[in-house]
């Protein structure tokens, strides 16, 4: 009786532990979203396309909010888009674009 007790105890402790990384894929799929809409902000504002920058900063600011984590970067690259989406709608896109690259560089930082 006692051994089936502990083989059940470590059967549900496997399965917490295999559980785990499950748990935390799920807030990384909002960081590797908000890392690609941030690298087409990128692209969009080396092509002068402010308006375009602006949609996809939204989208990459929309799933960074939506990770859940706490995290120096995340913090960091949301402000970044915050910044880029400010200067975008300003018609900057130069300026917006450095934000956005900055957004992408600490985004692709959050493990």
């Amino acid at each position: 009786m006692t051994m089936s007790i502990q083989r059940g105890v470590l059967v549900l402790a496997a399965v917490a532990l295999l559980g785990m990384p499950v748990l935390a894929q799920a807030d990384n799929k909002h960081v590797s979203e908000a890392v690609e809409h941030a690298k087409e902000a990128v692209e969009h504002g080396k092509q002068g396309h402010a308006d375009a920058l602006v949609k996809h900063a939204e989208g990459a600011l929309k799933h960074a909010e939506a990770a859940g984590i706490k995290n120096p970067h995340l913090d960091e690259g949301i402000k970044q888009l915050k910044e880029a989406i400010e200067h975008g709608k300003a018609g900057h896109a130069d300026v917006a674009t450095k934000h956005a690259e900055g957004a992408v560089t600490h985004l692709s930082a959050v493990k």
